[in-house]
């Protein structure tokens, strides 16, 4: 994840989810996007974007979806539909993404769940193989699961960060040395952590690796299957601590969950 957005993300995730603003309708209406339309995406772009950069946007966008859908397991559900598809805004640079796409300077891309929308500009750092994966793992899961369902922060976060190829594989091994080192954060303290903008980098680092780390490791070993049908229990309504119990029957409580993935980890 990009650093400060690492930080700052939790103190933005609720807002992110439901907070619509009003420029998008604006925008639109305006003659200053053109548009491109795909199965499942509605990409606007400004004029001065490059052509095959807004393709590049399209497919990868499509691929990724798909992947999302079948890394969680979840498959094509009817909330989804063509008069709904997610719209992804690219800006002509980075001046132009924060002044009139309303984000901050250090962003290179931002998600809007429930209104299914992504901005972007064509130098954005990382976006097709971080920023659009970790976004559209968001989009998926809230979509799929609604917006006002609880869970814990490390649970959607390592969901998304697992869409990141390159976090998923580096976050094993951040996680075992800290295990190592002694920095471990038990299961049992990681659902009730919460981070916020002085919160040290270090340990925002950390708590995003084992986040990860402990979402591949229950799609993985514990099975996909079992994941969807956790992510079908909260969107059932089920209490994410009791959707545990429901689903992984061989753990009787967190610290026995946190304890098969160390033994995975060190194993």
């Amino acid at each position: 994840m990009r650093h400060l957005e690492n930080i700052m993300r939790p103190l933005l995730c609720l807002g992110m989810l439901v907070f619509i603003p009003p420029a998008y309708a604006e925008d639109v209406a305006g003659d200053n996007w053109q548009q491109m339309q795909g199965e499942d995406f509605i990409i606007y772009y400004r004029a001065d974007v490059p052509d095959d950069f807004v393709q590049t946007t399209m497919d990868c966008a499509e691929d990724e979806f798909k992947r999302v859908m079948d890394d969680l397991g979840i498959a094509p559900y009817e909330n989804w539909s063509l008069d709904r598809r997610a719209s992804i805004y690219i800006y002509s640079d980075q001046e132009d993404f924060v002044k009139n796409g309303h984000q901050a300077l250090w962003s290179h891309g931002a998600a809007f769940a429930r209104a299914k929308v992504i901005k972007t500009f064509p130098e954005a750092q990382g976006f097709f193989d971080a920023i659009l994966p970790h976004e559209l793992g968001h989009i998926v899961f809230r979509e799929f699961v609604g917006f006002t369902r609880y869970v814990p922060l490390w649970f959607e976060e390592g969901m998304a960060v697992y869409q990141e190829k390159a976090k998923r594989l580096g976050a094993k091994k951040a996680v075992k040395e800290a295990i190592e080192n002694g920095q471990f954060i038990p299961l049992s303290k990681l659902s009730h952590m919460r981070l916020y903008i002085n919160s040290k980098q270090e340990l925002v680092e950390l708590f995003y690796a084992e986040s990860a780390s402990l979402v591949y490791f229950m799609i993985t070993q514990l099975g996909q299957q079992q994941f969807f049908m956790l992510c079908r229990e909260i969107k059932n309504n089920t209490p994410f601590d009791r959707a545990l119990e429901k689903v992984y029957l061989r753990f009787k409580n967190l610290d026995e969950l946190n304890q098969a993935w160390v033994d995975y980890l060190q194993g």
